[in-house]
């Protein structure tokens, strides 16, 4: 029987960890065998402590020794489930909640199709976590779309959420081919990590799942939405556009992105921006050009 791994990484949030595994474990699991790994990233609120002592089956607490970020935390999970044979390793915020059925249909996917590394599925905005609640019918609620799966608007080197603040009315209904898979949750072939490598580290946080799935397209593995696969995203502003956590990591991380990835013209027009933004931008933002060109990643300066 295959071997599916969720890592669930915490940081400082385990009551939301909590109701996500507790959704985990309602899924149907006939056809795979289901492992939970916790990596818990140096929470101060006694998260690992509290995590610890759940009576879940076949669950796993790492407990990191210091904030590693997005990447780097869910690195230690996903090494972890490839040191214990994993088959798939469905990378999942510990802020959402899922259907029960919905590791199966993606799973059922990624057997069918030897040659997708990358699955994702169709994410909703929990209710009342929307981005413009006025905005909705109250029946509305609960499917409004967040993600449909990531394009990537090249011209300006951003990664988009397809079908974000739509109201599900079938419009994405269509499994299909992506430029990527939000981070937030994502299915991935164990024997495509093993190839292509896992997220890289220096990003710390925002682009590392972009960037992942151009390295998986670079070595030829698929990436697929599904849309019958659904999710629950109880999605926060704190760390949305204006932010300083936005501004420093956004910028600098476009700039590394961009400078690997993107056209000749595009990349002229992304160090122009930069140097835009140390005159006339936001003090986070200058900031993040400053740690790009000085070559500080990871948590570079960020307090």
């Amino acid at each position: 029987m295959k071997k599916i791994f969720v890592v669930i990484l915490n940081w400082n949030n385990y009551v939301d960890t909590l109701e996500c595994i507790k959704s985990i474990d309602k899924l149907n699991a006939a056809n795979f065998r289901l492992n939970i790994v916790v990596v818990d990233n140096a929470s101060s609120d006694k998260s690992a402590d509290k995590l610890s002592g759940l009576k879940y089956k076949n669950i796993e607490m790492i407990k990191n020794k210091k904030n590693l970020g997005f990447a780097g935390g869910n690195n230690v999970g996903i090494r972890y489930s490839l040191k214990k044979n994993a088959d798939w390793v469905l990378l999942l915020n510990n802020d959402t909640y899922v259907d029960p059925s919905f590791i199966g249909e993606l799973y059922k996917y990624g057997e069918k199709e030897s040659r997708v590394g990358v699955l994702s599925p169709k994410i909703y905005f929990a209710k009342g976590y929307e981005f413009h609640k006025k905005r909705y019918k109250k029946n509305d609620l609960g499917r409004v779309i967040w993600s449909a799966g990531g394009s990537i608007d090249w011209d300006n080197v951003y990664g988009k959420n397809r079908g974000v603040d739509e109201v599900d009315q079938g419009q994405y209904d269509e499994v299909c081919e992506l430029d990527f898979a939000s981070g937030a949750c994502v299915f991935l072939r164990a024997s495509a990590l093993k190839e292509v490598g896992l997220f890289d580290e220096k990003y710390f946080m925002y682009f590392e799942d972009v960037d992942l799935c151009m390295r998986m397209r670079k070595f030829g593995w698929r990436i697929l939405y599904v849309p019958t696969s659904v999710v629950w995203h109880k999605v926060s502003r704190s760390s949305g556009i204006g932010s300083a956590l936005h501004d420093y990591f956004i910028m600098r991380n476009r700039l590394y992105f961009g400078l690997k990835y993107a056209s000749l013209k595009a990349k002229y027009n992304l160090i122009e921006e930069s140097l835009r933004v140390l005159f006339n931008g936001r003090e986070w933002q200058k900031k993040g050009v400053l740690d790009f060109y000085l070559r500080r990643f990871g948590k570079g300066r960020w307090k």
